[in-house]
């Protein structure tokens, strides 16, 4: 389905709709802007109809753990303070200035403006994500046209559609497709009427992007990250059973999906046996948190099976070793002890490497990683926190949480080190008279 105009049409009618947006575009810039506010109203609306249920029937495949989860987060990062406080943070002072005086030079005015058009290419490995990133493009007033993910299932077209109806003046600002990524010809019409292309995803999908982006459009990438969690000193860790319960519930709960989840645990050791005695220690959290986080839906547990076989199968197929007795299984959960310190994709779906990686050593092992950093969970003594901290971070990690906390959101954070508001607008320069 494709909305367009505040309108759902069939599929079909792609083609005519991308070349009548295609000559609207340029009514809209020339005639009209998008206030911050009025966006903030409807999202606002949109965090008490959810807190409320009204999108509850959408919700039904979702464990209910996760549910309660959503509604929870919806309570704080949907509402209207602290979308104020989100553009305050990302963006600064957004007032225009005019710059002093230098002899022999005329003074600018400076202001902030929208990109003006973003085509946002949205991946589906978190459920409110496509529309999450076309509010952050309506907040800085861009026209916005989203992809949807193949596995959206309608809860993004909803929830936009829900937008709209509280605020139907977002609706000139507001276009979305449900294009196949196999339809490039598709993809490329929509690319080329965008001044900037905001992709999540793989990384075959960034160099597919990369192929088909008009030259001078700019490329705001949100690439696949790969999340761990460093292990160091675990005797001397203050309530130690409450950080691997903290680290098992993490893990139980987004089964290893998201860029921020743990895929491979590192002990600070060179020694095997350390590594094989933490596993063990570790193993009836996980598979207590895994039993916790069973979903009844069969779907589900169908689509968990399916994944985490897969993700198995691709491994026997490729360098995974095969020999059994470096594998700790347990119901719907496995940990899996390797040799080397390389930071890699994990089977998922609560099936976790654990790694030996001595604090020494820190450094030389993730600069082979540098690309996908991201989150690193940290369970260590808390006067080794800040050196540990401080290392991770001169290593190109850009968040350090608490193993438990290692996908959740914090207010006023960063993306992938990057304000997410920040890349949707551009700085122009008036000469003044």
């Amino acid at each position: 389905m494709i909305l367009f105009d505040g309108k759902v049409y069939e599929s079909s009618e792609q083609t005519r709709l991308l070349s009548e947006l295609k000559e609207k575009i340029p009514t809209i810039l020339q005639e009209k802007t998008l206030p911050s506010d009025v966006v903030i109203d409807a999202v606002d609306r949109l965090r008490q109809d959810t807190i409320d249920g009204k999108f509850d029937d959408l919700l039904t495949a979702l464990p209910k753990e996760t549910v309660e989860s959503y509604k929870k987060q919806a309570v704080a990062l949907l509402s209207k303070d602290y979308l104020h406080l989100k553009v305050r943070t990302e963006l600064g002072d957004t007032k225009e200035y005019v710059t002093d005086k230098v002899e022999g030079f005329s003074r600018i005015r400076v202001k902030k403006v929208p990109l003006g058009v973003i085509f946002h290419i949205a991946a589906g490995n978190m459920d409110f994500l496509p529309a999450y990133s076309l509010v952050e493009g309506l907040l800085t007033g861009n026209i916005n046209i989203l992809k949807l993910p193949s596995a959206d299932a309608g809860l993004s077209l909803k929830l936009i559609q829900q937008l709209i109806e509280y605020r139907p003046e977002l609706k000139d600002f507001i276009y979305v497709f449900d294009t196949s990524s196999s339809d490039i010809q598709g993809m490329k019409a929509m690319a080329e009427l965008a001044n900037g292309i905001s992709v999540w995803g793989s990384d075959m999908a960034i160099d597919a992007v990369r192929g088909l982006a008009p030259t001078g459009a700019k490329l705001i990438e949100w690439g696949q990250k790969l999340g761990f969690c460093y292990v160091s000193d675990l005797r001397s860790v203050p309530d130690v059973k409450e950080e691997l319960e903290g680290l098992a519930k993490h893990i139980a709960f987004t089964k290893q999906l998201l860029c921020s989840s743990c895929q491979v645990i590192y002990v600070n050791t060179g020694d095997m046996k350390e590594v094989a005695a933490f596993a063990e220690e570790f193993r009836p959290y996980l598979q207590k948190a895994v039993e916790a986080n069973t979903s009844d839906e069969v779907g589900v547990r169908a689509r968990d099976t399916l994944v985490a076989y897969t993700q198995r199968l691709k491994g026997y197929l490729g360098k995974e070793e095969k020999k059994e007795d470096n594998v700790l299984r347990g119901r719907g959960m496995s940990l899996i002890l390797k040799e080397d310190c390389k930071l890699e994709l994990s089977p998922m779906m609560c099936n976790v490497l654990i790694k030996p990686l001595p604090k020494e050593k820190i450094a030389a092992a993730l600069f082979e990683g540098r690309y996908y950093l991201q989150t690193a969970g940290l369970i260590c003594p808390k006067e080794e926190r800040e050196e540990l901290a401080g290392l991770l971070v001169r290593c190109g990690l850009n968040r350090v949480t608490r193993g438990s906390e290692m996908s959740a959101f914090f207010p006023g954070e960063s993306h992938d080190g990057e304000y997410a508001l920040s890349r949707y607008v551009r700085i122009v320069n008036i000469e003044e008279t």
